[in-house]
């Protein structure tokens, strides 16, 4: 009965009687299930026969491709709907707020006309000043928090138009001229950062990959190209939709063109100003209130997606030490980067390009479409132009494609071509006022005038992503670029009153020297003419374990690298590099002068040729 209730019987060994043996009992082993044990062991601590190492690591970097493709996708859209919003509502705005009745009968002494004019100030002239704080500001809060921020502050752009009054609408617009230029320095750097990526998690198992090294000249060629079609063939989406409120909610109280357009009596090139002459009370019937405000409502909702599309669904571009390592270098020097960034004879050959990208872009929207379409059509037709506009931009995109096979000068100066066939066509035509028979010329007007715009846009950034691909930090050019953008609107805002033949010239003008700087660039660069790139300061203090304060700096060429290093430690490495022309300087020798020239510059031709793998 004791045997019975010992649990633990099986567990015990068995010991025989002791059969005239010196060393006591003998214990007898159980060797089946002590062989079993051993198996289980070996089974569960041995290497797993199944796992595959190379196939693992293959899914692996193929989840971090599709990632890198998500983050693209989630930029593009969160871009698309804030400037759907952000159009749709000031179009639906100024268009209410134009019409009379409207302003008296809601409004009242409020002096709205006076409130809107002020408000597109404060969306026009704000960015002239935005070179000076963009890159504080990207480095402050990081490049998706950036965009984070900027697509809030356009939201709160629409919140104000639930109370329209003076101290609501003008510092949002304020607001909104303040983040047009982060907003765009950040997407463009995200953009060609995600190409850098890409190609990393492509290439995983080359040697300068794993060992953090920089890829060989136009390895990422690719990426950048194909990043940069797909962001704009959307983004160029945001034209469309923007025209929704239009088309459902105003369109249906809009008079006919007989009654808009009844003293105007000049249209194309022969008119004068935006539109003169046209009907000052365009709404046969006014919208109620409730209506307006579901419409906004609308509009908010939209703002909100963007937000969370831009938090939840885009990755960073960096990781938070390297953003911290940055900013250790000092706000001074953050601040100075972008104008050094001039001392390159790329940009600055370049900058003509970046004036008439903003140029272009405005003229499509205030002067072909008003004072060419609507000005013969009527409003009731600015949706269907804008629309055509935008559809054919961004299906236009596409073409840049292109330049995976052909030179990357073919889609700029063939959009530069298109738009002068364009300019010269307009010069010569003035579409009658009330006559609908032009309709068809007009829409292949805009839809070729987009294709213009789609191949200037992406071209423009898919030739910074290749002349800046070896620099992780991209975000003090895109800065330059948008904010010649931001300085040609500024420049369409104040020729408002000017003959239309005066803004064709200007126009004109500016297409032409364009051309003509970009050849001399490309023509520089075909025979290797070194450029100058600025260098990003290291910090006074290292600390151990940040990536970006050991090799990898990406603003700082091969020659700056082993001038650092040649230098002593307690060295001041600014005070040296501004005192590289000075008499002591040259009391050094030939080498120490060749040293720093060689610190300050790096050679175009620099680098080992990318050839593309075969499939």
């Amino acid at each position: 009965m004791a045997d019975a209730d010992n649990v633990y019987a099986e567990a015990e060994p068995c010991v025989v009687p002791d059969l005239g043996r010196k060393d006591g009992p003998v214990e007898l082993q159980h060797p089946e299930r002590g062989d079993d044990a051993v198996e289980q062991m070996d089974e569960f601590l041995g290497p797993n026969q199944d796992y595959n190492e190379e196939e693992e690591e293959r899914k692996y970097y193929r989840r971090k491709r599709l990632g890198v493709v998500k983050n693209v996708v989630a930029a593009s859209v969160g871009g698309m709907l804030t400037y759907s919003v952000y159009l749709g509502l000031l179009q639906m705005q100024l268009v209410l707020h134009y019409d009379e009745t409207y302003r008296e009968v809601k409004y009242g002494s409020l002096g709205l006309e006076d409130i809107d004019r002020k408000m597109l100030m404060g969306i026009n002239v704000t960015p002239t000043v935005a070179f000076l704080y963009t890159p504080v500001l990207i480095r402050f809060l990081g490049t998706k928090w950036m965009m984070f921020l900027a697509s809030g502050i356009y939201a709160l752009f629409v919140s104000t138009n639930y109370w329209e009054r003076y101290y609501t609408l003008v510092p949002s617009a304020v607001a909104i001229g303040a983040a047009i230029v982060p907003l765009w320095a950040s997407l463009g750097n995200y953009i060609t950062r995600m190409a850098q990526q890409y190609y990393e998690f492509d290439n995983y198992k080359e040697e300068h990959v794993q060992e953090q090294k920089k890829a060989p000249k136009g390895a990422c060629h690719r990426y950048i190209i194909i990043f940069q079609s797909i962001f704009y063939s959307v983004f160029h989406l945001s034209f469309v939709f923007a025209e929704f409120p239009m088309v459902f909610f105003l369109d249906k109280y809009l008079y006919s063109h007989n009654h808009t357009l009844f003293n105007v009596k000049q249209c194309g090139a022969t008119s004068v100003g935006v539109l003169t002459g046209l009907n000052r009370t365009v709404l046969y019937k006014l919208p109620r209130s409730l209506e307006l405000i579901v419409v906004e409502s609308v509009l908010m909702g939209g703002a909100f997606i963007a937000m969370v599309t831009f938090l939840a669904l885009c990755g960073s571009a960096y990781r938070p030490t390297e953003e911290i390592d940055l900013r250790s270098i000092g706000w001074g020097n953050i601040f100075q980067l972008p104008f050094k960034h001039l001392r390159d004879y790329r940009l600055r050959f370049l900058c003509p390009a970046f004036i008439y990208s903003g140029l272009e872009l405005l003229f499509a929207i205030t002067g072909l479409t008003l004072c060419y379409g609507v000005c013969s059509l009527g409003l009731k037709a600015v949706w269907g132009l804008v629309g055509v506009y935008g559809l054919s931009a961004s299906l236009s995109s596409f073409i840049s494609l292109s330049l995976l096979r052909f030179p990357r000068s073919v889609l700029l100066l063939g959009g530069a071509g298109l738009h002068l066939i364009l300019i010269i066509a307009l010069f010569a035509w003035s579409p009658i006022p009330k006559d609908t028979t032009a309709t068809a010329a007009l829409y292949v007007l805009v839809a070729l005038w987009g294709v213009g715009t789609a191949m200037n846009k992406t071209g423009m950034s898919i030739i910074l992503g290749m002349l800046y691909e070896d620099k992780e930090r991209v975000d003090f050019v895109f800065t330059l670029y948008h904010w010649c953008q931001a300085m040609a609107i500024f420049i369409v805002y104040l020729w408002a009153s000017l003959p239309m033949r005066a803004k064709l010239s200007i126009l004109l003008v500016t297409l032409l020297v364009m051309s003509l700087c970009y050849w001399l660039m490309e023509r520089r660069l075909s025979r290797k003419d070194p450029f100058r790139l600025p260098r990003i300061p290291r910090p006074r203090h290292k600390v151990k374990g940040y990536r970006y304060l050991e090799e990898e700096n990406s603003d700082e060429s091969e020659s700056e690298k082993s001038d650092a290093e040649e230098l002593p430690d307690g060295e001041d490495r600014d005070n040296d590099s501004h005192t590289s022309y000075s008499l002591e300087g040259e009391e050094r020798g030939g080498r120490g002068r060749r040293r720093r020239r060689d610190y300050a510059y790096e050679q175009a031709g620099e680098g080992e040729e990318y050839v593309q793998p075969e499939q």
